[in-house]
């Protein structure tokens, strides 16, 4: 079995409206481990496991170091990284890194936005960018957009010419979703959640998923999953916890599948 990395990626200097997802990994470390939660996913396995190393908190002054980092943890014998961001900006130079071991991957981006401007208030590497970086540099085979729901015309052409699996709120139908073909990663914006169930974000969209429904998803997903992210989560921004809560939910079950083989 191959070992799984937690890395956290303290970035948020390329977040277009608030800052704070920098301070995301230790709030959600701080849920995981807390006394109101076991570390059992719904699997039932326990991420208590011999196979998953946490590397700690990176804290970065570099965008481009992100790459540096997730390439030499995953020189560490190939293993599957969950990483906690961070703004969306991280998930390009991740990806990147990701090519080198894996040039066939599939992506599944769960998020209220697409993320495929080509460049936000002139920058090729803003947090609403990193999945046009990502396809034009042929870095997935196949991307999959479940949840959004602020579909714009540039961005829908973007979609297009990317041939990106687009899956809009407007008419989800979680059952049309195709099958992955190749190695998995799964990009996990916790604004694609609805606001009710994720208010600890810089930018709430009504209208978005439940955490049953990702739940689900993820479970669904029967090819290996190779990697995965969790950003967006603003601590300055939450209620009583609750989107530090979700995050470490989540960070459970995206650990209960990527431990099976």
């Amino acid at each position: 079995m191959q070992n799984i990395i937690i890395q956290g990626i303290n970035w948020d200097a390329k977040s277009s409206f608030q800052k704070g997802p920098a301070k995301a990994p230790k709030q959600i470390r701080k849920a995981l481990y807390s006394d109101s939660m076991n570390l059992y996913s719904e699997l039932g396995t326990s991420i208590e496991h011999q196979t998953i190393v946490d590397a700690g908190d990176y804290a970065i002054t570099d965008y481009f170091d992100i790459e540096s980092i997730t390439k030499n943890n995953l020189l560490k014998n190939l293993p599957k990284i969950l990483t906690l961001g961070g703004d969306h900006s991280v998930t390009f130079p991740i990806i990147k890194a990701f090519h080198g071991f894996y040039p066939k991957l599939d992506i599944l981006h769960i998020d209220a936005h697409a993320d495929l401007y080509h460049a936000y208030d002139g920058d090729p590497y803003s947090h609403a960018c990193p999945f046009a970086r990502i396809m034009e540099n042929g870095f997935a085979v196949k991307l999959v957009q479940v949840g959004i729901r602020t579909l714009n015309p540039h961005q829908a052409e973007q979609a297009k010419k990317f041939n990106v699996e687009l899956h809009e709120m407007r008419n989800l139908d979680i059952n049309s979703i195709s099958k992955f073909e190749n190695p998995v990663y799964i990009s996990l914006d916790m604004d694609g959640f609805d606001p009710a169930f994720a208010p600890g974000v810089s930018h709430h969209e009504p209208g978005g998923l439940t955490s049953r429904q990702v739940i689900d998803l993820i479970h669904s997903i029967d090819t290996k999953i190779v990697g995965a992210d969790i950003v967006e989560y603003n601590p300055d921004r939450d209620f009583q916890d609750m989107t530090a809560y979700l995050a470490a939910k989540m960070m459970k079950e995206l650990l209960g599948k990527m431990l099976q083989p």
